[in-house]
């Protein structure tokens, strides 16, 4: 009867094993999505991180055997759970080139959501499959469950104990003074600062994701103190004094300023190796050389619409934040008090966003940033939008509505007020079955595969197009000062054809425009067109240019934006090896070294984004006053 124990409990063991190399080699398959390249890195040039991975994922399984004393039960949980992960990374790296982090967790609030944006064949097949998995662990247990090995509570314990040591101990995987860094380190692992995806892809998705367990807000940058901060804020009341003198507006709340985010926005006849038979966006083609326009630097690919929304509304730039802080809304805004935005200088404010309002955390984000309302599909009795209605062909909440509500809101006060717009409608996925869809694309900058959703994403955007100058036409009948910045977050992450490093700078430009309707233009509270350094802008410049064109006068942290935005090239988070920061001309050309004057107001810019999120605070109430 011993030896049959042992023999079963042997075979329990090697079994679980087994299943750890197995599973995680699925997760770098998975993260890859390359067989050839996947079996490089696990049997070759990574085989270190590859079994600090395995042993990882058997103390998991450990765990769950210790917590649950049930082999098949904690089996089916192990294999359901990894089999969801290394889905929902192979989706996320596909759409966004980037893997799951722990920043991500957070949008399991909102799981409905979630599965809105996989395609039904993806939801079946992975459904069909975990049904599986569970059935045969089921029947199992069912009929072998007792003669598995079972533990008494003080091994249990130990099991558990294991696997919670073992995770927490990545708490300090970026201390370089720490046990967990020096392991690491020792097997091969190598954080590719400005790559997380790179990382992923070199150390496996599992290491990534722990690795990035605690966040590091923000470098200290070198000369903090409250003297330097305090001479700071001297020195840019001085600049904002000689920038006032050429502006005539000095209350900002009279004006009516609204910031519409425009999911996915970005001109597919722009991206390299890309050819479309007709034009999907004539109207803002027309709009933008008329009025302030450009083209955005985003700091995502694919995804990251928050953080472009967090740098438009606060002027703080994602790469002078450390590589760690994925995520400012769900990461850092949450632990802050009365954050510095654009909505402090309005007595009223609104947000709009017609999806599921906990995505990104958005709603305690927008209460910390003092905006007043936020209307958005899940918000009922006088806080419900007005206008839901969705295109014939696709599921989310059409721009049109969109825009009306965002009218509507205009006409609720007859003075200024902010208005935060963020839209839904060309979100992925691009699987529409639009009828005589009558876009078509050639070039080698997308598959074959993926050549259909440029083609629904063109006609999709091109019901954009028309319904925003309707939109602008309906603002230039309004009587009263509007001033409108439009601006798309990212490129959808379908142009699978081309090499995204090589690519870089293309693949990150996005369209902008900034308008003023007719009653600004008319009552000098809005220009009609600025010239000097719009070719190429960011996030963070937003706020500078809107000011610039409703020639409105300046705080000395608007200031300090100005000086940036006019002086400094576009930046962006990098995703190229090497530096965090890509800085890009206004020929759309990389900057690989600033002068001392940029480098100058750069280390100013540093010095008061780290004061503002994670420093002493030393300026908080007096650099935008």
């Amino acid at each position: 009867m011993r030896r049959k124990f042992n023999f079963i409990g042997l075979v329990q063991f090697i079994f679980m094993i087994l299943s750890a190399f197995v599973v995680g080699f699925i997760l770098n398959f998975a993260q890859t999505n390359d067989l050839i390249f996947s079996k490089q890195i696990v049997f070759q040039s990574n085989v270190n991180t590859y079994l600090l991975t395995v042993l990882i994922l058997f103390l998991i399984y450990l765990g769950l055997y210790g917590l649950f004393n049930r082999f098949f039960v904690s089996s089916a949980i192990f294999f359901v759970f990894f089999a969801i992960y290394a889905v929902a990374d192979y989706l996320k790296v596909k759409s966004r080139s980037e893997p799951i982090l722990p920043s991500d967790l957070v949008m399991l609030k909102n799981t409905k959501g979630l599965l809105g944006m996989v395609t039904p064949k993806i939801m079946t097949i992975v459904g069909i499959f975990l049904v599986v998995i569970i059935v045969v662990f089921v029947l199992l247990e069912k009929f072998f469950g007792k003669k598995m090995l079972h533990f008494n509570y003080i091994t249990r314990i130990v099991f558990v104990a294991l696997v919670a040591i073992c995770i927490g101990s990545f708490y300090k995987a970026n201390d370089a003074d720490s046990v967990t860094y020096k392991i690491l380190t020792k097997a091969g692992y190598t954080n590719y600062a400005s790559n997380v995806n790179q990382s992923a892809n070199s150390n496996g998705p599992m290491l990534t994701f722990l690795g990035n367990m605690h966040v590091d807000v923000m470098d200290k940058p070198e000369g903090y103190s409250k003297e330097k901060m305090e001479s700071i804020v001297k020195k840019y009341q001085g600049v904002a004094k000689s920038i006032n003198r050429k502006r005539s507006n000095k209350n900002l709340s009279k004006q009516t300023l609204i910031f519409v985010l425009s999911e996915s926005f970005a001109d597919p006849a722009r991206v390299p190796n890309i050819k479309l038979n007709k034009d999907p966006i004539p109207n803002i083609h027309n709009i933008k050389s008329k009025t302030t326009s450009g083209l955005m630097m985003s700091s995502g690919y694919g995804g990251g619409t928050a953080n472009m929304e967090y740098m438009s509304l606060t002027g703080l730039a994602m790469n002078q934040f450390s590589d760690s802080l994925q995520s400012p809304y769900t990461q850092l805004v949450s632990k802050q008090d009365n954050p510095l935005n654009i909505t402090n200088s309005f007595k009223t404010s609104a947000a709009i966003h017609p999806f599921h309002g906990n995505f990104y955390n958005r709603s305690t984000v927008y209460e910390k940033f003092g905006i007043k309302t936020f209307r958005n599909i899940d918000t009922t009795g006088s806080l419900k939008l007005k206008y839901a209605d969705t295109l014939p062909e696709m599921e989310y909440v059409s721009d049109e509505s969109a825009y009306k509500d965002t009218l509507w809101q205009i006409n609720q006060k007859k003075g200024g007020q902010f208005i935060n717009l963020v839209t839904m409608q060309n979100h992925m996925p691009y699987t529409n079955n639009y009828t005589n869809n009558p876009y078509k694309v050639t070039g080698s900058g997308v598959s074959d595969k993926s050549r259909s959703q440029v083609e629904n994403f063109s006609r999709s955007i091109n019901y954009t197009d028309d319904s925003t100058k309707e939109f602008l036409d309906e603002l230039d009948k309004i009587d009263k000062p509007i001033t409108l910045v439009w601006y798309g977050d990212h490129l959808p992450g379908i142009y699978d054809g081309n090499n995204i490093y090589q690519y870089n700078v293309q693949e990150h430009e996005t369209d902008y425009f900034i308008y003023s309707n007719k009653y600004a233009r008319e009552h000098d509270e809005g220009t009609t067109k600025l010239n000097s350094n719009t070719q190429v802008t960011d996030p963070n410049g937003f706020i500078p240019l809107a000011l610039e064109q409703m020639d409105q006068k300046v705080t000395p942290y608007y200031a300090l934006l100005t000086q940036v935005q006019q002086k400094v090239p576009a930046m962006a988070k990098n995703i190229d090896e090497g530096t965090n920061s890509l800085y890009v001309n206004k020929k759309s050309q990389t900057v690989s070294k600033l002068t001392k004057k940029q480098q100058k107001i750069m280390s100013d810019y540093q010095l008061v984004q780290y004061d503002l999120t994670v420093g002493k605070g030393y300026i908080r109430k007096t650099i935008n006053k």
